[in-house]
């Protein structure tokens, strides 16, 4: 028997994504759909065969849903987490976690005081290449690590990709960010997992079209790891082309992915020479939302991002906008 669903907000672009996910599967369906815009619940629900409801506390008092998927605007993200754990209801909700630390951190303490199975949307780590680099870092294959950076960007603002439903996304007020801590929690939750904790960072944003107000477009933060580490973050909507994502540079080793292909160069690993791309990687996870999936319905939940390290993403990305506001360096 398929496990029952219930969504709590479908505002985020994500959401048809999901859903395709979703009726793709045998094991899963959704029950029942809620979102404060009851035109955008009744088409979600259409497309899933599942009912509409009219208040949320419908969904956390149904004992059939197991699970809720919270893809509301990130400012919606609180009420609706701490009802659902309150519920016991297993969550999987949508990047960023919060608007900052406080509301993030205490979400994290509800889930965890919960013991209800979590995940967030960061499915970079379930690349090979990610998988790779937080391997040979464990190893030591790259000596001292002195450096690190990564890039997500795209084209969203220069080709209007939010116009069609997804406005919120551009207003800080509803998501918290702009571009930068948009596409940049992304990046944050890679180099905090490779990495650890953050110390400090600073960061710069501005705007390039401005294809949606003085909403952030663009930016570049630098991030002081508490190992020493330093590592920048670039992240926008105005990029045509994001060729170089990722990279590592220590003493003894280096290694950047291009174009999807991985060059890596270490003395503690034969062949690796740094010229031609490095292939021997390991399978790639699945998607994130598929890791949850796949958790609540009995399977493993060894590669779900923890509640605390979505918070922790929270309260970075947070003081990198304040150190961009601010103009200075703000301790983590």
């Amino acid at each position: 028997m398929a496990l029952d669903l219930a969504f709590a907000g479908v505002a985020h672009i994500h959401t048809p994504n999901f859903i395709k996910r979703i009726l793709a599967r045998n094991d899963v369906r959704v029950k029942s759909v809620w979102d404060h815009d009851r035109d955008r619940a009744e088409q979600r629900a259409a497309e899933l065969g599942a009912a509409v409801v009219s208040d949320p506390a419908a969904l956390w008092e149904d004992d059939a849903v197991k699970a809720v998927i919270v893809c509301s605007e990130t400012n919606r993200h609180e009420p609706l987490v701490m009802a659902a754990a309150a519920a016991g209801k297993h969550l999987f909700v949508e990047k960023p976690l919060g608007m900052g630390h406080d509301d993030a951190a205490r979400m994290a303490d509800a889930i965890e005081a919960a013991s209800v199975i979590f995940q967030t949307g960061y499915f970079m780590r379930g690349q090979p290449v990610h998988q790779f680099l937080r391997e040979q870092i464990r190893l030591g294959h790259f000596g001292k690590i002195t450096r690190v950076r990564h890039s997500n960007c795209h084209s969203g603002s220069l080709g209007r990709w939010f116009d069609a439903g997804w406005l919120w996304m551009t207003d800080p007020v509803q998501a918290g960010v702009g571009a930068f801590g948009d596409l940049g929690t992304h990046s944050l939750d890679i180099l905090m997992w490779l990495l650890g904790d953050v110390a400090r960072v600073t960061a710069t944003m501005d705007t390039a079209v401005a294809n949606y107000g003085a909403t952030d477009e663009f930016g570049e933060g630098l991030l002081v790891f508490e190992n020493g580490v330093v590592g920048t973050l670039a992240a926008g909507w105005v990029d045509v082309q994001n060729p170089v994502t990722a990279l590592v540079s220590g003493t003894e080793g280096h290694a950047y992915v291009c174009e999807g292909q991985l060059y890596f160069k270490s003395s503690h690993v034969e062949g690796a020479d740094g010229l031609t791309p490095w292939t021997a990687l390991p399978e790639a996870w699945p998607h994130a939302f598929e890791l949850f999936l796949d958790a609540v319905t009995g399977g493993s939940t060894e590669h779900l991002v923890t509640a605390r390290e979505a918070a922790a993403r929270s309260t970075v990305m947070e003081a990198m906008y304040r150190a961009a506001q601010e103009q200075r360096w703000v301790t983590v």
